[in-house]
């Protein structure tokens, strides 16, 4: 049961109230006093469930991707909650709940920082579709959300136990009245907060996202389609392009083939967009590729040699800045496990990774956030590619650094007509209230769209459908406190983790 109504709470679900006592079925089955083999099997089916049910579209993809990230994330999820039973009876209610609420979000935030990071699942974007009730999120991020999920799934199942005890108690009542006031004071909140102005940097400008519906599996990466695709690209934004364009923003690997990024004004391939950026001279373009670079000697960890000895190389997913005179790029950092890398533990699973649609080389990585600035001074721009912008904190880093405009490059149609997109795009809508910036999302197949500041989608273009956006945007130069900070939440209860745990182990010896 737990399985099932997380799934059905999750975006794009109109059922997003159910995330308030999702879990109560499990912390039920923990209080039994059942043993920790039953409750490791009820916990598991209860995670796989969930993950089957909610990112099923995964394996679209990649069938053994999928398949491993269904195990491997229920398997990972288990450990907070294992690590509640075996601590539990060394607290009391109270401090039980602080220990659990604790061990759930120090998971998410490890989760979220390792080589094998999934936070698809992060409790806090069950409301990604509802910006209107987390405009705090500026503050707190998403674990703010998963706090809030966690709280009231407490207070219910305590209400729940009191009544099963003493029946309809003062205390079971206090407690109905507790989960009421934690369901809306949040949302209290988040109105006012939506109230706040912001500070623009400069007059707005237009900017323009293309949307190329280019069939991932049968034509993007087709040999002898690349030329195609670039002039479809190139007159779809033309449709759009005014005098008063300052960006144009192409998704994901638009430029189909490798690129070599230091010598890319010299790629033939490449003449017919410095042609359009030379006729549209205000114009900057912001576009995903797949580039690389060559050494003569192994300059990163990430480099690898070519064949025949003559040096070293390293491959990208890029984004690249350019206009008719300068070029910059971005190096995706948070790259999709299995995908796109693999951590060297897993090495030896290379080839069934490549078998199956994976990679057996991981991309080279910028190690941080970098902006890209715009020449003509319109935008400087916070480059997240595809994945990339499911991870709060990291995207909130490109604001610390002055980041004002948010653009999004995807291709989600590696996973179909499916709810994996639509999530996706779901997501992006947090970002934008996190650090209170516009995004500008360009999608392969869709969904490409304009959000402010709020969470408010302006205009978008839906799924298999080819076209162009444009929408005047504002450059919001102000940092948000959780753009200044990061999330202070998850280090705090990171902390308490490691104090609960003490304590049982100290409590443990000394039994």
């Amino acid at each position: 049961m737990s399985g099932v109504l997380l799934w059905a709470a999750w975006p794009t679900s109109p059922l997003t109230f159910l995330i308030f006592i999702a879990r109560l079925p499990l912390l039920s089955i923990a209080e039994r006093g059942t043993g920790w083999k039953k409750f490791l099997g009820y916990q598991f089916l209860t995670l796989l469930i969930w993950n089957v049910l909610t990112t099923w579209w995964v394996a679209n993809s990649t069938l053994i991707g999928g398949m491993m990230a269904f195990l491997v994330n229920s398997i990972l999820m288990s450990i907070p909650w294992m690590v509640y039973f075996f601590t539990k009876k060394r607290f009391n209610t109270f401090w039980g709940s602080v220990a659990f609420i604790s061990y759930w979000i120090t998971f998410e935030y490890l989760h979220q920082n390792w080589d094998l990071s999934w936070p698809w699942l992060t409790l806090g974007n069950a409301f990604a579709t509802h910006p209107d009730w987390v405009q705090w999120y500026e503050y707190t991020g998403t674990t703010g959300g998963t706090l809030w999920v966690l709280v009231a799934n407490l207070i219910m199942f305590n209400a729940f136990r009191l009544y099963r005890i003493e029946g309809r108690s003062t205390q079971y009542f206090k407690n109905i009245l507790a989960f009421i006031l934690v369901l809306c004071f949040p949302i209290f909140l988040s109105w006012l907060v939506s109230k706040k102005s912001l500070t623009v940097a400069h007059n707005k400008y237009n900017v323009v996202v293309v949307q190329p519906n280019i069939d991932t599996w049968d034509v993007k990466f087709e040999a002898g389609k690349e030329e195609a695709q670039i002039h479809k690209m190139i007159s779809l934004s033309e449709s759009q392009v005014d005098a008063q364009t300052a960006l144009v923003v192409w998704p994901e690997t638009a430029i189909p083939f490798s690129v070599d990024e230091s010598r890319m004004k010299e790629d033939f391939r490449l003449h017919p967009i410095f042609s359009f950026l030379r006729n549209h001279a205000q114009v900057n373009l912001v576009t995903g590729l797949v580039g690389y670079n060559t050494f003569a000697s192994k300059m990163s960890i990430y480099a690898r040699p070519f064949p025949d000895g003559s040096g070293y190389f390293e491959t990208y997913n890029s984004a690249a800045l350019i206009d008719s005179s300068k070029i910059s790029f971005y190096h995706k950092s948070k790259l999709v496990p299995g995908v796109e890398s693999l951590p060297g533990f897993l090495n030896f699973m290379a080839p069934l990774f490549e078998k199956f649609g994976g990679t057996t080389s991981t991309y080279a990585r910028n190690d941080e956030a970098k902006d890209l600035a715009t020449t003509n001074n319109s935008f400087v721009i916070a480059p997240a590619i595809c994945y990339e912008s499911v991870f709060g904190e990291y995207v909130s880093n490109f604001s610390k650094l002055n980041a004002d405009l948010i653009c999004i490059m995807t291709n989600d149609g590696w996973w179909k007509n499916t709810q994996g997109y639509k999530q996706h795009m779901s997501y992006a809508r947090l970002r934008a209230v996190e650090n209170r910036k516009w995004v500008a999302r360009s999608a392969n197949t869709g969904i490409s769209c304009f959000i402010d500041p709020y969470g408010n989608v302006v205009q978008q273009l839906g799924w298999d459908k080819e076209g162009a956006l444009k929408q005047e945007v504002a450059a919001f130069t102000g940092k948000t406190f959780f753009a200044k900070h990061g999330d202070i939440l998850s280090k705090l209860f990171s902390v308490l983790t490691v104090v609960f745990v003490g304590i049982a182990i100290f409590k443990r010896l000394k039994d």
